[in-house]
């Protein structure tokens, strides 16, 4: 193995452990390019240390079910999807999820979360749907499952509708696996970038909008498209898993490269 570039005395270790113990900040953020673009520096208080691909790599369950042909084509309409926890579904997008629905008057929208398992929060996000013009009928809400039923139910879905200013993370990751793309957007905070990351890290920074009109038109556009989204999940996990996004041993290099820059900048301040 090769040695670090440098190694502090036994007795500097436990004075910087003692020095920097109550520091009430961390001195590195993990990152990428697509999370905190250049000219982000300033929102945060640590440095940015940038990773070439994205901050994290996805490994995908063992267990992950077959992708099925689009939903669409034997359904004969277009199903949004949002398997996002509901702190993140806002009354904003909703609204956007409803003007997306009133658009595309076939369409249905599937949500899933743990919170959807209650009864009485079923009833009052539904409502809110009601109350923006769409019928409750054409809402589902689903409550928890194990881990791969949740996955099978992608094969449910057409398209995903990202949450905003939350994004998606993880449930991205598993959209993409299980051929489903997400139409997401992106703002300042780190917290809304994950899925930009993501897609664009897999090939798919095209379903990338800047703000909610947009958002509402790519949602269209792509909903009238079904050969389109049917070839694209056709071959999307095989074009994930040969991305960035799932290449471990890539990461893992740049990971090790950007960590190796961090402690010889530390050791040449010392």
């Amino acid at each position: 193995m090769q040695s670090l570039p440098c190694c502090p005395p036994a007795g500097g270790i436990l004075a910087d452990f003692n020095k920097y113990r109550y520091k009430s900040q961390m001195d590195w953020f993990v990152t990428d390019r697509w999370e905190t673009p250049a000219g982000f520096e300033t929102l945060y208080s640590e440095r940015l240390l940038r990773l070439p691909d994205g901050y994290v790599c996805y490994s995908p369950p063992p267990y992950a079910p077959d992708i099925v042909p689009l939903p669409a084509l034997s359904n004969g309409f277009v199903t949004f999807g949002c398997f996002n926890n509901l702190a993140k579904i806002t009354r904003a997008v909703i609204r956007a999820w409803c003007a997306i629905l009133r658009h595309v008057p076939d369409a249905r929208l599937v949500l899933k979360t743990h919170q959807f398992s209650d009864g009485p929060t079923r009833e009052r996000v539904l409502a809110v749907f009601q109350h923006g013009g769409v019928d409750p009928t054409r809402v589902e809400l689903r409550g928890s499952s194990g881990h791969r039923a949740f996955m099978n139910e992608y094969n449910q879905i057409d398209l995903v509708l990202d949450p905003f200013p939350y994004s998606g993370g993880l449930t991205t990751c598993e959209a993409l696996w299980m051929g489903v793309p997400t139409i997401t957007m992106p703002s300042e905070i780190f917290a809304s970038r994950h899925s930009v990351s993501h897609l664009s890290n897999a090939g798919l920074a095209d379903w990338v909008v800047a703000d909610v009109d947009a958002y509402v038109a790519l949602a269209v556009a792509k909903a009238a498209d079904r050969d389109g989204l049917a070839t694209l999940r056709a071959g999307l996990r095989a074009q994930v898993k040969a991305s960035p996004l799932c290449d471990a041993p890539r990461f893992g290099r740049n990971l090790g490269s950007a960590l190796r820059h961090v402690w010889q900048e530390w050791c040449e301040g010392r």
